[in-house]
């Protein structure tokens, strides 16, 4: 049977001195036979800390009996705050869990978690892996990352008083935390010894915020595992997409036909890929812009109420009748239009500008000063009505970036970026492996802080999946 004295020596040995403050996750079992089972373990911490140490332990949910006993002595503080709440014995206790209910979040600024850390305190994982580590939501909360969620809690004072409180940066579903472990172990933060049958680890807790702020600042995705089936990870990388394209000035959608076929499909893959605005091209295998006009209507309201705006409709040609096709599109909700710069005339740009439409015109197979030419005759008074598809200007036998973009001077007729790439011949190729020169259209527009949209997928089909397509997208903004 493991003593209490020996417990306490092992701490020592492991790096606890008296004064310090410790934060403790645990697992009794893991340690095999204690003297006096958990309240030993208890007694040990407290002599290895001395008087003016202080043992912390988390009490939200039900984290072990360790957490209940420290909880129920009479001599413990426990923080205010419903959520992240903290129960502290020793000479601490009082200061470092003060006014936790009004922090800015619950593990964040403010917070008892962020004073263990400035005051070098530690943090003792008995028995317990990484995942158990609580400051490890700190960090998440310190970095602000996109996914964190907004929870409000109800709670009551020690009067009586009901108290609603609403808390930012609160941690979600599934974390990877054990995959951090090596990192931790191997730059010196954490130590490990093993203490009766148990695995023993002891961490600065303000070099391990360090570092991960550190490691975070770079990866915002790097307490996420990389299980593809995971869905909590796939909608937290998503969150982190999202917020980082919301920091363009461009406005970014994509394609209906990249998306899926049907909605239910269409928005899933919309939520998984972080983006929240539709063109919409092609429906169920048919062009979008044929579709009935109660279907068409059906289909963009049902994006709507599911948080998914539409950018536009992309209309393949004109039709016959040009004023029942607009109408159609008018009352299914649609206020923007991209045609086919061919197929446009002045009479039915000023038809549909009369219903109400923003037109964008795409150059189609036609090199940059044909285009620029056919613009200013529909145009005369210029404005941003061009749907660049460098595609389209690669199979016209230019380089789209080095050649069209130069010579039609788009920069100041562009109005959305079809973000689509081919080789020469025309096959389908991912953003930056064809002939579209992609990267380079997109570097100058951001260059101009570009405010129209930028299309993925946008009039061509991308040899891939959306969530795909946003990678590269995320990769090539960093």
């Amino acid at each position: 049977m493991l003593t209490i004295k020996e417990l306490a020596q092992g701490l020592k040995d492991l790096g606890i001195v008296p004064g310090d403050i410790v934060l403790l996750h645990s697992s009794v079992v893991s340690l095999g036979p204690v003297e006096k089972g958990a309240e030993g373990v208890v007694q040990a911490f407290l002599e290895a800390l001395g008087p003016k140490g202080t043992l912390v332990v988390p009490v939200f949910g039900k984290l072990g009996v360790v957490t209940e006993l420290v909880r129920s002595r009479a001599d413990a503080v426990v923080s205010d705050a419903p959520v992240g709440t903290l129960a502290a014995v020793g000479g601490k206790a009082k200061s470092l869990l003060k006014g936790h209910l009004q922090a800015d979040t619950a593990h964040g600024k403010g917070s008892p978690y962020v004073r263990i850390a400035d005051q070098g305190g530690k943090i003792c994982l008995l028995g317990v892996d990484m995942d158990r580590n609580t400051m490890m939501h700190t960090v998440e909360a310190l970095l602000e990352l996109p996914y964190l969620r907004t929870v409000k809690t109800t709670s009551r004072d020690k009067k009586g008083k009901e108290i609603t409180r609403t808390w930012r940066g609160y941690p979600g579903p599934h974390r990877d935390f054990i995959g951090l472990d090596s990192l931790l172990r191997q730059s010196g933060v954490t130590k490990m010894a093993r203490i009766g049958d148990a695995q023993v680890r002891l961490l600065d807790a303000a070099q391990m915020v360090d570092l991960l702020k550190e490691v975070g600042e770079e990866a915002p995705d790097f307490v996420l595992c990389g299980n593809s089936s995971c869905q909590d990870c796939l909608l937290q990388r998503a969150a982190i997409r999202r917020d980082r394209f919301a920091k363009e000035s461009f406005r970014l959608a994509a394609s209906s036909r990249l998306c899926g076929r049907y909605l239910p499909e269409i928005v899933e893959k919309l939520k998984e890929a972080g983006v929240d605005a539709v063109e919409l091209d092609y429906l169920q295998g048919r062009a979008a812009a044929w579709l009935p006009a109660k279907e068409l209507r059906r289909a963009v309201e049902e994006l709507q109420e599911a948080g998914v705006s539409v950018t536009g409709l992309r209309v393949p040609a004109l039709p016959q009748d040009l004023a029942a096709s607009g109408q159609a599109w008018k009352e299914a909700g649609l206020s923007r239009l991209v045609l086919p710069l061919a197929a446009a005339t002045p009479e039915a740009l000023a038809q549909l500008e009369e219903t109400g439409f923003q037109v964008l015109l795409g150059n189609l197979a036609a090199n940059g000063s044909r285009t620029a030419g056919e613009l200013a005759r529909l145009f005369p008074e210029g404005g941003r009505h061009l749907a660049f598809s460098p595609v389209e200007f690669a199979r016209a036998g230019e380089h789209p970036f080095l050649q069209s973009w130069k010579s039609g001077r788009f920069i100041h007729t562009i109005g959305q970026l079809d973000l689509s790439d081919a080789t020469w011949e025309g096959t389908p190729a991912r953003l930056a492996q064809g002939n579209g020169e992609v990267w380079e259209l997109l570097s100058i527009l951001r260059c101009a802080n570009f405010s129209g949209v930028v299309v993925l997928g946008g009039g061509h089909p991308y040899p891939g999946t959306l969530l795909e397509a946003t990678r590269q997208l995320y990769d090539a903004l960093a």
